[in-house]
């Protein structure tokens, strides 16, 4: 049960949440400041002041006043008009993560929204009733205003809800929950538009999926080490002490940990081969800066899923209009997040490549035996190359992209949705070269029978093994793959990192 409204929420509750569903209850802090502040709205309405979104209309309609008796169907209309985002839906998970952010804010109270709103949200979450809501159409200011358009249509009886795997129309699975639509109070239509909450659930989904691919990162890095009889001695904790970088220190005492107690390298000690390439000896100095930006990246996110990014905002009786909804520290985090993405791939793909070649490895070559008439590994590294190649491309910064939208009224815009919803790509794309270098790594340590691995990387590598055999001769390689990312996503090999876990803790 996640309690939502009397503490903020930590990085780990989001990361629960977006793994799977589960219930939420409604703190009673928090619906003390909601209803608090939605008893505010009550006065307020009654006052002829002008109050944007209130009283008057949107955006380049700010000076439009509105009539009393209208202003309920102002909020209809600024649903249905603002329902207009284009493409696939977004993962349940995605709209899951955003349902408890939008409830959370709301729970802050500086919105106005009254208790039923907050309760037919909540029963969403808790019959795992997940809106429709298409990927494409926002900018990311003036809040995630069309796909948060979608998430609330269902409140008015509106759009679609995902039910137990099936798509139905809101009206349709409403009925099957027992549950009313609701006719929205002033200001509460906006509250539910303005807001940050897509961006940030999008950005957290890829937050957590380039978590998963860095922790894979090095596990697989370790193992690739081994599997080309590299050296330990550029992890020694001396070395990164006299640098300071935290993710560095963090990342170098990861490596040592793993590779402690390799059979293979302690048969090599003695070697000529004075320093290893780059991809394999600095994976400290690189993870380490990809870990420090991710936790940047991480504290960002964190701050902006307690935020509250509506506008107006009600404080006491007095209504403020700001500017909180304009996601540009989500932007810059999602952009972030891509860096750390392409880097980590980019690393990877070049540990592939030295397994591959018989001249830089001494293995054979493309990992298999009797190479010529088998592949082997040939064209999983040519993939990797391709996924790198795709992540450089997506890489280049979304907040910068900023284009004016409602008749140049918002004349600058963040961008954060895109950045974000293209960073959770990235992330798939990376963790697909990760599987393909778990596969290429492991095939080199078994080369170097009957000498082992360390125990903690034998264990991940027995793993892999349950569920894909030494590769002999050729076979359909992308099944290997499929099975491969999915033992890189298990606790197998997520548990073996653990203090690079993100925690949020700094911004």
């Amino acid at each position: 049960m996640l309690t939502l409204g009397n503490a903020p929420l930590g990085l780990d509750a989001l990361r629960t949440a977006y793994a799977g569903p589960l219930p939420v209850a409604l703190g009673r802090d928090g619906l003390e400041r909601a209803q608090a502040s939605a008893a505010a709205l009550a006065r307020l309405v009654t006052h002829d002041e002008p109050a944007y979104g209130i009283n008057t209309g949107f955006g380049l309609l700010a000076n439009t006043r509105i009539a009393r008796e209208q202003q309920s169907k102002l909020q209809e209309n600024l649903v249905l008009s603002h329902a207009a985002g284009v493409g696939e839906p977004l993962p349940d998970a995605v709209v899951r993560l955003a349902l408890l952010l939008k409830l959370a804010s709301l729970l802050q109270g500086q919105s106005g929204i009254s208790r039923p709103v907050l309760d037919f949200l909540a029963a969403l979450v808790n019959a795992r009733a997940w809106p429709v809501v298409p990927a494409q159409g926002s900018v990311g200011a003036s809040g995630d205003l069309a796909p948060l358009a979608h998430l609330a249509l269902p409140l008015m009886g509106r759009g679609q809800l995902r039910l137990d795997g099936q798509v139905l129309p809101a009206d349709q699975a409403l009925a099957r929950l027992g549950l009313q639509p609701i006719a929205l109070g002033p200001k509460e239509g906006l509250a539910l538009l303005n807001g940050t909450q897509v961006s940030t659930a999008l950005a957290l989904a890829a937050l957590f999926e380039t978590e998963a691919a860095a922790l894979g990162a090095v596990v697989t890095g370790a193992l690739s080490i081994d599997a080309l009889r590299g050296s330990d001695a550029p992890f020694d904790a001396r070395i990164q002490a006299v640098r300071g970088h935290a993710g560095q220190v963090r990342v170098a005492a990861s490596f040592r940990r793993l590779l402690a107690g390799s059979g293979i390298r302690d048969s090599h000690r003695d070697c000529p081969r004075v320093q290893d390439p780059y991809s394999l000896r600095c994976q400290p100095q690189v993870m380490g800066a990809c870990l420090d930006l991710l936790e940047q990246a991480a504290g960002t996110l964190r701050i902006e899923a307690n935020a509250v990014t509506d506008n107006p905002l009600i404080f006491g009786d007095e209504v403020l209009s700001g500017g909180n909804f304009h996601a540009e520290p989500v932007a810059f985090a999602a952009d972030q997040l891509a860096l750390a993405a392409a880097e980590i791939g980019s690393l990877a793909e070049r540990r592939i490549a030295l397994l591959v070649d018989p001249k830089m490895s001494g293995l054979p070559a493309f990992l298999v035996a009797d190479s010529g008439v088998n592949s082997g590994f040939m064209i999983a590294q040519v993939t990797a190359a391709a996924l790198v190649a795709e992540n450089r491309m997506m890489a280049h910064p979304a907040s910068i992209d900023s284009i004016p939208t409602s008749a140049n009224q918002e004349d600058h815009v963040s961008m954060a949705t895109h950045g974000a919803r293209r960073s959770l790509a990235m992330a798939a794309n990376l963790q697909q070269i990760i599987a393909i270098e778990f596969l290429a790594a492991c095939q080199g340590i078994d080369f170097h029978r009957p000498l082992v691995t360390s125990p903690s990387l034998a264990c991940t590598h027995a793993e892999l093994r349950r569920k894909v055999p030494f590769l002999d001769a050729d076979r359909l390689m992308a099944n290997d793959i499929a099975a491969a990312l999915r033992v890189l996503r298990s606790d197998a090999v997520q548990g073996l990192a653990p203090e690079l876990r993100l925690t949020g803790a700094r911004a």
